[in-house]
């Protein structure tokens, strides 16, 4: 039975009225001797308290969908087959335009917002570089299937989870899809392909989307072999200008830390409560080691680059939650890198969904202003032009330095 499936909710709730039950029949009508009595009330207890504590946890995870599956919440899932010494470059000097063509199987994706606005697929990739085999779920905009863009290729957006985290959470609990799609159609954002693959590849550790040698390839299989399936499955832009990454927590560190490693595989990312060293939280692979930690660290990578990356970030966050972090990169970047900090005052939330869901369209418009100059000069029949446009909401009017607080913390 499916952990995040409908008939293993309905069997906890009916146990749950069954703990209730349970007590109130046969609390006075247990036979025996004392010690017997005793042992099945205290066995009742526990039942009813075992029952009420699974089925808060099965909504919790359903609504936050931080476990897929049995295997990511007990620890057992592995999606790594090999995990070679890749080298700097992260393709272990393999030619990427040499490899033969990726060709994808895809169905119908399930779970809570996986039918929404076309509904999103999905597909089991094995990829030839990293090493990995696992899910990756697509999203293609409203635009993709209409005569009029039948010869155009998309930009990509590649949507990550925080740790632990689903694949699906941007168009489950995020709602990404359904928030973007109305204004794709009206020509307000650009109509970008929503790409998001699994991140949790090694039993109960956060990989920090970093290569580690004999451990994973976790940078390898998002920014090398899932661009090239879906570049090669789908119309979608090639990298760098087509391409962006975008996260919430630890996906926010991948996307700031993929996009500055990386500047020839992603123009841009998208950092919602990220921070810089992977060091500060004890999950991450990344942050076992010194030599680790610097390489995986977009602070130490932006300060220490010899030639300033071209991308564009956007980061936002809270104090002590993500805005020092995105402060520390602004004052290393040097163009044409570029950094735009939204400051996210504590009223608004603390580090949940509820905090990152309506910052989805002010990031899509920034990304929209970023990578979709193409569709400002020239837009396909029937559709609105594309117009570069304010986030309308409150999270982005604090964006301004005017805002943020008084001397901020200025550790990386």
């Amino acid at each position: 039975m499916s952990l995040t499936g409908t008939p293993f909710l309905y069997t906890l709730v009916v146990l749950c009225v069954v703990a209730v039950v349970l007590p109130l029949v046969l609390w006075s009508r247990v036979r025996g001797p004392r010690v017997v009595r005793a042992a099945a009330r205290v066995l009742m207890v526990v039942f009813a308290q075992g029952t009420a504590v699974a089925l808060v946890f099965t909504m919790v995870n359903n609504s936050n969908q931080l476990y897929d599956n049995w295997g990511d919440l007990l620890g057992t899932s592995d999606h790594v087959h090999r995990a070679a010494d890749l080298g700097a470059s992260g393709t272990g000097g393999i030619a990427l335009e040499k490899l033969p063509r990726v060709r994808q199987a895809f169905k119908p994706a399930k779970g809570p917002g996986m039918r929404a606005e076309g509904g999103v697929l999905t597909t089991e990739l094995r990829g030839r570089v990293s090493g990995v085999q696992a899910e990756v779920n697509v999203w293609l905009p409203p635009q993709y299937h209409e005569p009029a863009y039948r010869n155009h290729r998309f930009p990509v957006v590649e949507v990550l989870p925080g740790y632990p985290g689903s694949s699906k959470a941007w168009y489950g609990t995020m709602d990404a899809s359904q928030q973007l799609a109305p204004l794709m159609r009206r020509g307000q954002i650009e109509p970008f392909i929503l790409v998001s693959p699994r991140t949790t590849l090694l039993p109960g550790k956060d990989t920090g989307c970093a290569n580690i040698p004999g451990k994973v390839n976790a940078d390898s299989w998002l920014s090398v072999d899932v661009p090239k399936m879906v570049m090669d499955n789908f119309r979608a832009k090639a990298a760098p200008d087509g391409w962006a990454v975008a996260g919430y927590s630890a996906g926010a560190h991948c996307a700031a830390k993929l996009a500055v490693a990386h500047p020839d595989r992603y123009r841009a990312a998208v950092s919602l409560s990220g921070y810089n060293d992977p060091g500060a939280v004890p999950q991450s692979l990344a942050g076992k080691s010194p030599a680790l930690r610097a390489a995986n660290n977009p602070y130490v990578l932006l300060k220490d680059a010899r030639v300033a990356p071209r991308v564009a970030l956007y980061l936002s966050g809270q104090p002590n939650d993500g805005y020092e972090a995105a402060m520390a990169l602004k004052r290393v970047a040097k163009a044409p890198t570029t950094v735009r900090v939204v400051f996210i005052p504590t009223d608004a939330g603390g580090h949940t969904m509820a905090l990152w869901k309506p910052q989805v369209v002010p990031a899509f418009r920034w990304l929209t202003e970023v990578m979709g100059s193409e569709h400002r000069t020239r837009t396909a029949p029937g559709t609105t032009p594309l117009a570069p446009s304010t986030a309308g909401s409150r999270h982005a009017e604090l964006a301004s330095g005017n805002v943020s607080p008084a001397g901020a913390a200025r550790r990386p």
